[in-house]
């Protein structure tokens, strides 16, 4: 269990929490999973940086599946609904979180109260915009993707090896700017399998609908 230590002067106090808030979520996370898979639904997580590209990403796999599944999409953001309403033009259901932050399995779970399981196939969940907090917040869902974008920089993958290291597919994403951003590709999926070898790592230049078939067969809507 994590400890807090502060230091007043000359003397230095351990303090143990007696909850452990990780630990809470991780096992409403667990009920949210048993729910997801007792009624056969898949479940992604797709965190991210603001801007790297989340909600085109989004947009572009719901359009390719809509005709053929039932989605649900959830939406975290601190503020406005632009994001889901971006997605709710194809005609989907989208539910609005407006949280810190990252999303957690407590807010989760009361969204999904809401929504009929036993007619979706597929439920989205876009995180809040953040590299840091969703990593260690699970949510229940199948699977976690992370989206990065070259336009954050050569480094911020090894910057970031929590996020990189809890996620099942890494999607490198705005790759049409690697050469004008002087981004070596090559290099950002060696900085992935480093941290993480499991992890499957696709690219994809969203707004052009380049990777967009590739990942869609990795999250297994095929």
């Amino acid at each position: 269990m994590d400890e807090i230590k502060i230091i007043k002067k000359d003397k230095s106090i351990t303090i143990q929490p007696k909850i452990n808030i990780y630990e809470v979520n991780r096992k409403i996370a667990d009920e949210n999973l048993q729910k997801f898979k007792e009624n056969n639904v898949i479940s992604i997580d797709i965190m991210g940086a603001i801007g790297a590209g989340k909600t085109t990403i989004l947009e572009k796999i719901v359009e390719k599946i809509k005709d053929r599944y039932n989605v649900v999409m959830i939406g975290g953001d601190i503020a406005t609904t632009i994001d889901t309403e971006r997605i709710n033009r194809f005609g989907i259901e989208v539910y609005q979180i407006n949280a810190g932050c990252h999303l957690d399995a407590p807010l989760i779970k009361k969204t999904i109260k809401n929504i009929n399981l036993a007619d979706t196939d597929i439920v989205l969940v876009e995180n809040v915009g953040n590299l840091i907090c969703p990593a260690e917040y699970v949510l229940g869902t199948d699977m976690r993707v992370c989206v990065v974008s070259v336009t954050e920089g050569p480094y911020m993958v090894m910057k970031h090896p929590i996020i990189i290291g809890h996620s099942d597919i890494v999607v490198i994403n705005k790759i049409e700017m690697a050469e004008l951003m002087e981004v070596d590709l090559e290099k950002l999926q060696e900085d992935v399998r480093k941290i993480n070898p499991r992890t499957k790592i696709v690219l994809t230049s969203a707004r052009k609908g380049k990777g967009i078939d590739e990942l869609i067969t990795e999250l297994g809507f095929d």
